[in-house]
């Protein structure tokens, strides 16, 4: 979605009932953030709304992008939310060899997940297993991490639940989304 580079539309402030809006849906879709949702969307701060191409809408609070939505799709995080507060999302992890595609903006696939590098939610999983205990369905928002790498370098929706990947080994797990160095990270919102 964002594999070129993109500028910035008109900005306008959104309306504070909006606002409210948006901060329950992401308390809704994110039950994780609410400790730090004060910290993320204070309700004394004015959120700006900015236009971007393919009918995309990123919700900054000046100069800091938080979410972004394509039409009525889920809100996403952008990927600095993400490097701030990274336990607060579902994650997977993918194996060292399906970084370099990942940040070359091709889909996702399922065999850089199955790997014995990559790492999907396991109900038979100890406690101290970062990846979550329930399997994660299509159309889960979900964030993904790299195979000895710190920070997150990608977010997107799952295109296939995380028990079929795990049966199947093949297919598309995650068709487009932000990825580290694509246009929405290089945006700039000055």
């Amino acid at each position: 979605m964002f594999k070129k580079d993109i500028s910035a539309g008109s900005k306008t402030k959104v309306k504070s009932s909006v606002q409210r809006g948006i901060r329950a849906k992401v308390l809704e879709t994110y039950p994780l953030l609410e400790p730090y949702i004060d910290e993320i969307m204070p309700k004394k701060e004015q959120l700006d709304l900015v236009k971007l191409p393919d009918r995309v809408s990123l919700y900054t609070l000046p100069p800091q992008p938080l979410f972004y939505q394509h039409m009525d799709d889920p809100l996403l995080p952008h990927l600095t939310l993400i490097h701030r507060y990274p336990h607060c999302f579902p994650r997977i992890r993918i194996d060292r060899g399906a970084i370099r595609f990942v940040l070359s903006g091709a889909s996702l696939m399922a065999p850089g997940l199955t790997s014995p590098g990559g790492r999907l939610p396991d109900p038979s999983a100890g406690d101290d297993y970062d990846y979550g205990k329930s399997d994660l369905e299509p159309g889960s928002v979900v964030v993904v991490e790299a195979e000895g790498k710190e920070n997150a370098c990608m977010v997107g929706v799952l295109k296939m639940g995380t028990r079929e990947m795990k049966e199947k080994k093949k297919g598309v797990a995650i068709d487009q989304g932000h990825y580290l160095g694509d246009g929405l990270w290089n945006l700039g919102l000055d």
